[in-house]
């Protein structure tokens, strides 16, 4: 018997089931990430509601979504359409990348696929990026432009796999440092929040209501998450404080400064959050710090170049904008309200592996440049 050649449809199949079960995988990666978790303990997936481990049959991709009618078996818990719209949408661009790429470089087309789709919902809800997905991501897009030195610039150009590997490299320090230098201006002009009210307002930290949900700073009734505060390990909450209250205790008024894991009192006392039960107080103005954007979108932009150089980098940075802007005005977001910039720049960055690095090469010759 003659097996099929690779480019006969009927390879498409394995690739989008094999794509289906990487989804089912990106699931657990982007339940447990943001929690710290590991993805391998406890090995089976589970309810996240009543922690019941799921049976096989419970586990198969699509296919058990729909038979459950998107639901518990066990506890009747909704299970969010999320889980199979990450498992259709990998299986579709699993058979996509098999479809459009050679052989010799879809198994690291594919490690990008599924990065990016763990990263778009990562993003999308909790608004951080792992550094570790993207570390990962920028090492394989390295090693494929060694396999296949196009890859660094999808236009036809018949690099060695050093001068693939030059351009990968290139690409991922062109992305990493280009839009550091973004994050750092806008640090600068935009890095702080200060809010000043006529009279005293009530300000306290409030638990998270499930796994999935941050610590709180809460200020005159408004919710702000841990992970919008600190982003990096020099933020740091200022609270010109009236009052403050140490679990029950009265502890004086001043200057509280509160970084990621501990708060430091006027007096000089400092105190570990995790090991605290509440924390209150009122106070007449805060000054919170934030982010323009974060330095996940720095490292994401920077795996995009190592697989796809510069000029991916600039493509995909620059539709990530015009897609955001379109969600924008389409979402009729406010201005001032924070907008995960990830998942636009993985479409940007999809957009041009599948066939975007045309426009911009129009765009180029019509410019006139090489």
């Amino acid at each position: 018997m003659i097996d099929p050649p690779l480019d006969h449809w009927i390879w498409l199949i394995p690739a989008v089931l094999i794509g289906a079960c990487i989804g089912s995988f990106l699931n657990v990666v982007i339940y447990r990430v943001p929690l710290g978790m590991s993805v391998n303990k406890p090995s089976r997936s589970f309810c996240p509601i009543c922690k019941t481990q799921l049976t096989l049959f419970q586990n198969f991709p699509v296919v058990s979504w729909l038979f459950l009618r998107g639901k518990c078996a066990h506890c009747s818990a909704p299970i969010p359409f999320r889980y199979i719209a990450v498992e259709i949408l990998t299986a579709l661009l699993f058979g996509m990348v098999w479809a459009r790429f050679p052989p010799q470089v879809v198994f690291f087309l594919w490690v990008f696929i599924g990065l990016v789709v763990a990263i778009t919902y990562i993003d999308a809800e909790h608004l951080i990026i792992p550094t570790n997905l993207t570390w990962a991501g920028s090492v394989m897009g390295l090693i494929g432009c060694c396999l296949w030195p196009q890859l660094s610039s999808m236009a036809g150009y018949q690099f060695t796999w050093k001068e693939g590997l030059i351009s990968g490299g290139i690409g991922w320090a062109f992305g990493f440092f280009g839009l550091w230098l973004v994050v750092l201006l806008g640090k600068m002009a935009f890095g702080k929040r200060s809010m000043s009210f006529e009279s005293e307002v009530e300000w306290s930290l409030k638990e998270p209501d499930g796994d999935q949900d941050p610590l709180c700073f809460v200020i005159d009734g408004e919710d702000v998450p841990w992970w919008d505060i600190f982003s990096r390990k020099t933020d740091r909450l200022i609270i010109d404080a009236s009052s403050v209250v140490v679990d029950g205790e009265e502890s004086g008024a001043g200057q509280l400064v509160i970084s990621e894991k501990e708060i430091e009192l006027a007096d000089g006392r400092k105190f570990e959050i995790e090991k605290m039960v509440s924390l209150r107080g009122l106070t007449k103005s805060v000054v919170i710090p934030r982010e323009a954007m974060g330095m996940g979108d720095v490292h994401l932009l920077a795996m995009i170049g190592a697989f796809f150089g510069w000029n991916g980098v600039i493509f995909s940075l620059f539709s990530a904008s015009l897609f955001a802007l379109i969600a924008a005005l389409i979402g009729r977001i406010s201005f001032g309200k924070q907008l995960p910039f990830g998942p636009y720049i993985a479409l940007g960055a999809t957009v041009w592996m599948f066939g975007g690095w045309k426009i911009w090469r129009l765009y180029l010759d019509f410019l006139g440049l090489p």
